[in-house]
C-alpha cells in the first residue's frame, strides 16, 4: 500500500514537473509575435491584398518592367497606429506606391477534363502570369 502511495505521489509530482518545463518553453509577454503596426489593404486585379511598407506581394500581372513604380489607387482599409483604423467609403483617399520587383509565372496548375465511359480524356497545364512588387509607402 504504502509504495502504491510512493508511486501515486511521484506521478503527480512528475506531472507537475512536465507543466511546469512547458511553462517555461513559452514566451514572456514581451516576446510574443505582434501584428504590423501599419498595413494597407488595396485592391488590384479583383483581389484584395494586405501591403506592409517593405515587404514584397505577388500580384496578378501588370505591365511593366523591373523597377517601375506603381500607384494603387483602391486603398480599402489602412491602420496606422495600435488601436488606429481608417476605412474606405468606398476607398481612402491614400496612394500605395510600390515598385516591380519581376515579372514572372505562378505555380503550374493541372486541368483534367475527363467523360467516363466515352474514352475521352484531356489534360492542359496553365501557369497565370504574376507580378511580384515591393511596397514602397503606405
Amino acid at each position: 500500500m504504502q509504495s502504491a502511495l510512493k508511486a501515486g505521489v511521484a506521478m503527480d509530482l512528475s506531472i507537475i514537473g512536465l507543466i511546469a518545463m512547458e511553462q517555461e518553453k513559452r514566451l514572456p509577454e514581451t516576446q510574443v509575435a505582434q501584428a504590423a503596426p501599419r498595413y494597407v489593404i488595396f485592391a488590384t486585379g479583383g483581389k484584395q491584398v494586405q501591403g506592409i511598407e517593405g515587404k514584397t506581394v505577388a500580384i496578378e500581372k501588370i505591365e511593366g518592367e523591373p523597377g517601375d513604380i506603381l500607384e494603387f489607387k483602391e486603398v480599402l482599409f489602412r491602420k496606422t497606429a495600435e488601436g488606429v483604423f481608417e476605412f474606405g467609403q468606398p476607398y481612402l483617399e491614400t496612394v500605395v506606391t510600390a515598385s516591380i520587383v519581376k515579372q514572372m509565372k505562378g505555380p503550374k496548375l493541372v486541368v483534367f477534363k475527363f467523360k467516363r465511359r466515352k474514352k475521352v480524356r484531356v489534360k492542359k497545364g496553365h501557369r497565370q502570369p504574376i507580378t511580384v512588387i515591393r511596397i514602397e509607402t503606405i
